[in-house]
């Protein structure tokens, strides 16, 4: 059901909500998030990777009948789909929802699996970017775990984005520090994923991840020895990033 225009627009509402809970936690902004009506309908997308129990978690607190939707590249690394498992079954999740590509446009467009070497970011928009868009169908925004320490193109991050895609993204984690999110796993117990201690401290597909040494920011083993930072799914100054944010 559309949003009653007098709630104003997508930027209106963005702006006007990043007013009204500018001071708030990342527990409070969640919970205004699936209350407030200029939020809309929203569901939460995790890639239940490094810092992704986080986020999970807190739903799972405020409201566990969420929507999550789970994106399956059908690239993932086996760790990661046996800890999606385990995090979905430990906090209880009643509607997580696995979506995966079109098996007719895999056949069509990378069928030896091998895009993700000539044309990566065809391959993000094959695998994620518009099997994304499929799922968010119905939806007035969606919530991400994205944060601001992770590096230049989420610098400026706000709890309330206008996205391009014409749904509000809504950001809890966006002020906390890497500390933060450690503090947090911490005191509340939660599964760390397996990855993380052998090196990964950030997780997208097998092919395109790889171990981050000492010293390294810890998004260097994503798309290693090349411009790409993002996947396609997020967007920078109203286009998709494609490449270095620079």
């Amino acid at each position: 059901m559309p949003l009653d225009p007098a709630l104003g627009t997508l930027d209106e509402r963005a702006a006007d909500l990043n007013r009204r809970y500018a001071h708030h936690g990342a527990t409070a902004v969640l919970g205004h998030a699936l209350a407030d009506p200029q939020a809309g309908d929203i569901a939460l997308v995790s890639s239940f990777g490094a810092e992704s129990v986080v986020l999970l978690h807190m739903l799972s607190v405020v409201d566990r009948t969420v929507p999550v939707i789970f994106l399956d590249t059908q690239m993932l690394f086996e760790e990661t789909l046996k800890y999606q498992a385990e995090v979905a079954e430990k906090l209880r999740l009643t509607d997580l929802r696995v979506i995966r590509p079109d098996p007719a446009e895999l056949a069509a467009q990378d069928p030896d699996n091998t895009l993700h070497q000539t044309l990566p970011d065809a391959c993000c928009t094959l695998r994620k970017t518009v099997p994304l868009e499929r799922a968010l169908s119905g939806f007035d925004g969606w919530i991400t775990g994205r944060k601001r320490f992770q590096g230049a193109t989420r610098a400026t991050l706000d709890f309330f984005e206008a996205g391009t895609d014409g749904r509000l993204k809504v950001n809890p984690l966006a002020h906390w520090a890497k500390e933060d999110v450690q503090e947090y796993m911490v005191n509340n117990r939660l599964p760390r994923h397996p990855l993380v201690a052998k090196g990964y401290p950030s997780i997208g597909c097998a092919p395109c991840t790889s171990r981050v040494a000492a010293g390294e920011d810890e998004r260097a083993g994503r798309w290693r020895d090349s411009e790409k930072e993002e996947c396609g799914i997020h967007f920078v100054n109203g286009r998709m990033v494609r490449g270095s944010a620079a």
